[in-house]
Order: structure tokens, then C-alpha cells, then sequence
């Protein structure tokens, strides 16, 4: 008996069902992960969540590190204004105590601020200073006469060049009208605290750049200078925040 002839195009077929059937199966197992977190509590917006680390909010998203400056801002004032308070009692010129009022008045009020923003995103705020800052509180303690005012001076000056461009940073690319107005506050209040350290002549311009540029150590030292013939800063009045409206959804192209 003669061998029954192949029918054309029958391996061609074989060959093109094997590699369809290959590319669904690898297709699946690359979509599977996703559909199996989409299933899970918060759906697409839980998944947003774990890549983003964002969250929504009626003020827009809300970043993680949006989160982390609220809480920055917060610790900054649990220690500079009683580091303010300090220089008020025992500064030994008029201009090291004219700054330590600016550091009291500034963070008495952005804390204000601060503390409503967080409530308003949710954000748990801390309600003592972190070690670091306990250490330069301590440090300030410490210190009698000039040396407190060197001391005073050289932390509170390095640590506001270290913040001014995180609020920089954070007011550019933030996307939350609250997190916005709030990084506009704390940048007219750190730029006016500058300007009145500056002002006692404390400050080593070439040391703090210096320090600046070097990876922050647990406790910086302040350069030791002459307090020179500083002109103090007269305090800048007072300024009231209001709270931006929050962010309202475009309307579909139907809506009248």
C-alpha cells in the first residue's frame, strides 16, 4: 500500500498555532500580576498607591514626599522657637535677640499653618524634636555669653540653608494647592530668619558654604568669629495665611 501524500500547509498551520498559543500564555503571565492587585481593596487606585506612594485628596494628589515636608516643617518649629526663646534670654546683643524674636514669631505662626494643612491631608505630625535636634538644643543650653550666640548664630543659620532649597524643590513640583501655599509660607519665613542671622555678623560666609556642600554631621559646628558691627533687622510685620480652595474636577465636555 502506497504512503498517503502530506496535505499542504498543515505544519505551516501546527507551527503558527504553537506560536500564537505561546505568545497568549506569556501575555497572561505578564497581565496576571496586575489583575490579581487590581482584585485586591482599592483596586487601580491601590495600585497607584504602591507605585507612587501618592494619594488623592480634594486639594490634589498628595506625594509622599509632600507628606514628608508637612512633617519637616513641623519639627523645625518644635525646636527653632524655643532655640528663639533662648537667644531672647540670653542673647548678648540686641541683634542676636531681634532674631531669636523673628524665630518665635515666624514658626509660632507657620506652625499654625502647618497644623491645619495636616489635618486637612490627614498627616500624623510629631509633638517633640528628633534626636538631632534635642542634641542642638542641648547644645544651646549649654552655651553662656558670646559662645551662646556663636552657637545660637552658626546651627540655627546652616540649618535654614539646608531646608531653603527642600522648600524650593517641594514648591516646584508639588501638586497640592494646600502643600503649595504651605511651602510659600515657610519660604517667606526661612528667607526672613536668614536674613536676621545674618545680621547679628556671626556668620562665616565661606565656612557655611563649606558645611553646606559636606554631608550634615549629627551636630555642626558653628564657625567661631567677632560679631563685628552688625546692623540689626527690624522684624517684618506680621503676615495672616489663607487657605487655597480646593481643586475642583473638570467638568465633562457636556456640562453647560
Amino acid at each position: 500500500m502506497r504512503p498517503r501524500p502530506p496535505v499542504k500547509g498543515r505544519g505551516i498551520f501546527s507551527g503558527t498555532g504553537l506560536i500564537i498559543t505561546a505568545l497568549a500564555a506569556t501575555a497572561a503571565a505578564l497581565l496576571f500580576p496586575l489583575w490579581s492587585y487590581a482584585d485586591r481593596p482599592g483596586g487601580t487606585a491601590g495600585a497607584q498607591v504602591l507605585g507612587a506612594r501618592t494619594v488623592t485628596t480634594p486639594y490634589g494628589p498628595l506625594s509622599e514626599r509632600d507628606r514628608d515636608f508637612v512633617t519637616k516643617v513641623r519639627l523645625a518649629g518644635l525646636w527653632e522657637l524655643p532655640a528663639g526663646q533662648l537667644a531672647l534670654e540670653r542673647g548678648t546683643t540686641q541683634a542676636v535677640r531681634d532674631a531669636g524674636q523673628h524665630l518665635v514669631d515666624g514658626h509660632t505662626s507657620l506652625d499654625a499653618h502647618d497644623r491645619t494643612v495636616a489635618s486637612r491631608l490627614g498627616v500624623p505630625l510629631p509633638d517633640q524634636p528628633n534626636a538631632q535636634q534635642r542634641q542642638w538644643l542641648a547644645t544651646l543650653r549649654s552655651a553662656r555669653g558670646q559662645e551662646f550666640d556663636r552657637q545660637f548664630v552658626g546651627l540655627l543659620r546652616l540649618a535654614h540653608g539646608r531646608v531653603f532649597s527642600l522648600i524650593a524643590d517641594v514648591r516646584a513640583g508639588t501638586q497640592n494647592s494646600l502643600v503649595r501655599d504651605l511651602a510659600d509660607d515657610a519660604n517667606t519665613t526661612v528667607l526672613d530668619h536668614i536674613k536676621v542671622l545674618e545680621a547679628t555678623g556671626y556668620v562665616d560666609f565661606s565656612t557655611l558654604a563649606r558645611d553646606l556642600a559636606a554631608t550634615p554631621s549629627p551636630v555642626p559646628t558653628p564657625p567661631v568669629t567677632d560679631a563685628g558691627s552688625a546692623a540689626p533687622v527690624a522684624p517684618a510685620p506680621s503676615e495672616s495665611y489663607s487657605l487655597p480652595p480646593a481643586a475642583s474636577s473638570p467638568l465633562p465636555a457636556d456640562a453647560p
